[in-house]
């Protein structure tokens, strides 16, 4: 891994979920216009794969918390520990 993907994966890392999928749709919206040269979309065609899989990370995180709560008999609720890491 370069020291370049690995800051990427840094910065990625950092961002939350709606971070990620606005900075995603922005790349989408770039790619779709047919603007870029091949280098540039190359670069963020890789860099929007990277924000794909953080995005899908933090859904399947989100996820496993939803199904994390639980009804009690009576209606009540509450959460059982689900270990994320």
């Amino acid at each position: 891994m370069t020291t370049t993907s690995m800051a990427d994966d840094a910065d990625i890392a950092a961002l939350t979920f709606e971070q990620a999928l606005a900075e995603l749709e922005r790349i989408v919206a770039e790619l779709e216009s047919g603007e870029a040269d091949l280098e540039r979309a190359v670069d963020v065609y890789r860099r929007g794969a990277q924000l794909r899989a953080h995005c899908e990370t933090k859904l399947k995180a989100a996820q496993m918390k939803v199904e994390s709560i639980v009804l009690g008999a009576d209606g009540s609720v509450r959460a059982e520990k689900v270990d994320l890491a």
